[in-house]
């Protein structure tokens, strides 16, 4: 920019234009291009002579120009003039029929400016964000930078496939908002600072008609869709838990992404009066179910074919979640995979199926019972007596055995037969109470908390990023800032009054109330009794403390808790676990080292315990009837036998070339 101008801005009013270095003068304010003004290189004196003649305002040679379709700005990205061009262009190349007065009322704004403008700022604030969530993705989560390169192909398919830029779209809006009243209604007055703007014939603001439509076509959250979609394509292990989590956390550009959607765009315009803050900011996030769904319906809408989720990547990631050997049993999980491959792996508009993460945890769950025979042989409850003296004793007790009634079968020959015995060495030494123990001890760990485990501060903070983002002070109040200021102060004296003294620094006049730490350090001092049958509890009786807690845990979920089995007449039966119906629910049966790595499973995956059981039970049932089916289907299978006389013809020849070397 080199020289400015005193001229109105003809879209928003704004007095000051600036030289391009097009030739062009474009809007301080709004970046908008002046019409009918161009630079034809006048001397600076020659504007200084001119002047006086102008009233104050300079005046250059006028070249005639194409008059451009109503922007906000410059294209923000490498592919917005794309979507520029889909704007209807209704010049008719004739160009300006009368001369261009400088000190003329800005132009009335038509009804096409005011449609075209909000719905161009609209579609473009949308693709900031998911520009923004792109970059965000590549440079805080080392996600494929490939992913930049697939915006433009999905975003631009997906807003043709709305229709919105169709040349009827303003109209068939306003003729359905007049179609929804019903029965004679009495039309509005219109507001007078909104009386210059279009109106229906019921009185309301096109404005906001037009504004309601295109968010309902295109919501905010159809941005974290397409970005999680994008990761998808890549092949990443990106779940929609993630996008949802870091969304809350305000590491991915959703909620306070508006302030830099207004930096690019601009301030509102006259044609599209509606702010940033009420366009571009949404009030709750995407569930982590309805993402998935709508992943797909995008895809759908643009004739994509998706490919199964990363199994490899997303398997990986949970077994070291659960501190699992992936070494060990990812090898196993991904040839059931790959000979089964189910349909829950491909991503599905339904709202209501499964999630794919489940279905992974399903396949993860099978391999880890087979590797180390989970089938209720009571690995868990012998290693809590193994875990205090190394020996084993039977507590099991007449209530456990009549809680044994639950239905129970076995599959042994469907679900484990020559097929699965490939997968497991004969002799396996993989020990199921260690991991069994270990995930039971560390299942309070695998709770994410980095959402709501917050301390005061840090969620001050939270609220003041990202919960009140673009909420400024009042002008130049320097007392509500000093206000904060001190709230701030007299908070971090409190903490630092309130943190726990060193013992050195217990020698002040001053005594405070006992806290529990110093009970504690009481109750130490007290002799211990004589009598080491009050004083001790047995291993038996910790071991019945921690397996009524477990049936307590197991009640909750409407569990029932089957003890472990007695009577084995093969070691190698995959037990397969089946739900009882009890007044109009639900009741499931299993052992308590099943449980253990169901309930961790389904903690790390985000998903209710029940439905993560649910899941497995489906994977179960879909292996059963593959090998159940599988020796009929070869046989069904059509012979292939070559019938092309050239290709007999070849096989002929390469036989005799055979028998003469030989």
């Amino acid at each position: 920019m080199t020289d400015r101008l005193g001229l109105e801005c003809q879209v928003c009013g704004f007095v000051g234009m600036d030289d391009g270095s097009d030739g062009f003068f474009y809007c301080q304010r709004c970046g908008s291009q002046a019409d009918g003004i161009r630079d034809t290189a006048v001397d600076d004196d020659e504007i200084l002579l001119t002047k006086e003649n102008v009233g104050g305002i300079v005046q250059r040679r006028v070249a005639v120009v194409k008059p451009e379709p109503l922007s906000q700005s410059q294209p923000p990205s490498q592919f917005w003039e794309t979507l520029r061009t889909q704007e209807v262009d209704d010049d008719d190349g004739v160009g300006p029929t009368e001369p261009i007065d400088f000190g003329r009322r800005p132009r009335t704004l038509s009804y096409e400016d005011y449609y075209s403008e909000i719905r161009m700022r609209y579609v473009m604030g949308v693709q900031i964000m998911i520009e923004l969530q792109v970059k965000a993705l590549v440079e805080k989560f080392n996600v494929c930078p490939i992913i930049v390169d697939m915006v433009e192909p999905i975003w631009l398919r997906f807003v043709a496939s709305t229709k919105l830029f169709s040349d009827d779209w303003a109209d068939e809006v306003i003729n359905e908002s007049e179609s929804q009243v019903q029965g004679e209604t009495e039309a509005v007055v219109p507001n007078a600072k909104h009386k210059s703007e279009p109106h229906n014939i019921l009185g309301k603001r096109s404005v906001m008609i037009w504004y309601r439509s295109v968010s309902k076509t295109i919501p905010l959250p159809y941005s974290l869709a397409i970005s999680f979609l994008l990761c998808h394509l890549a092949r990443e292990p990106i779940l929609s838990t993630d996008i949802a989590k870091w969304t809350l956390e305000g590491k991915l550009p959703y909620f306070t992404a508006f302030l830099e959607i207004e930096k690019q765009i601009g301030s509102p315009t006259n044609a599209c009066p509606l702010s940033s803050n009420r366009m571009f900011r949404p009030l709750h996030c995407i569930s982590i179910q309805k993402l998935e769904s709508l992943a797909a319906s995008i895809a759908h809408s643009i004739g994509l074919e998706l490919p199964p989720v990363n199994f490899y990547g997303i398997a990986t990631r949970y077994l070291w979640q659960l501190s699992l050997p992936v070494e060990t049993i990812l090898p196993h999980a991904s040839r059931i995979y790959e000979w089964s491959m189910p349909s829950e792996l491909w991503l599905s508009g339904n709202e209501f199926r499964l999630p794919t993460r489940a279905c992974v945890l399903s396949i993860l769950i099978f391999s880890i019972r087979i590797l180390y025979k989970i089938h209720g042989f009571g690995k868990w409850e012998k290693g809590l007596t193994k875990r205090k003296d190394g020996k084993e004793s039977k507590i099991l007790d007449k209530k456990a055995e009549s809680e044994s009634e639950c239905k129970m079968s076995s599959l042994s020959n469907n679900l484990v037969s020559e097929s699965y015995d490939k997968l497991l060495p004969k002799q396996s030494n993989l020990d199921a109470t260690k991991i069994l123990l270990l995930l039971e001890s560390k299942y309070s760990q695998l709770i994410d908390t980095s959402v709501d485990g917050r301390d005061l501060e840090t969620y001050l903070e939270y609220c003041k990023n990202v919960v009140f983002a673009g909420v400024e002070l009042s002008f130049e109040d320097h007392e509500e800032d000093q206000i904060i200021v001190d709230l701030w102060n007299y908070y971090h004296k409190e903490e630092e009054d309130h943190k726990p003294s060193s013992p050195s620094s217990n020698c002040g006049s001053h005594k405070r109330p006992l806290d529990f730490s110093e009970n504690n350090m009481n109750m130490n001092k007290v002799k211990k009794p004589k009598d080491e049958n009050d004083a001790k509890i047995s291993n038996e009786t910790q071991k019945e403390k921690a397996i009524r807690g477990m049936i307590s845990n197991m009640e909750e979920k409407r569990f029932c808790y089957i003890p472990p089995r007695t009577k084995i007449k093969r070691a190698d039966d995959y037990l397969h676990y089946t739900r009882k119906k009890d007044d109009g629910n639900y009741t499931y049966a299993a052992h308590a080292d099943y449980y253990i790595l169901l309930r961790s499973c389904a903690r790390v995956g985000r998903l209710d315990v029940r439905i993560m059981h649910g899941a497995v039970l489906s994977f179960e049932r879909r292996l059963a009837w593959l090998e159940k089916n599988i020796d009929q289907c070869l046989k069904e299978m059509p012979s292939f036998q070559v019938s092309c006389e050239l290709c007999q013809q070849d096989d002929m020849n390469g036989d005799e070339s055979m028998d003469f070397l030989s």
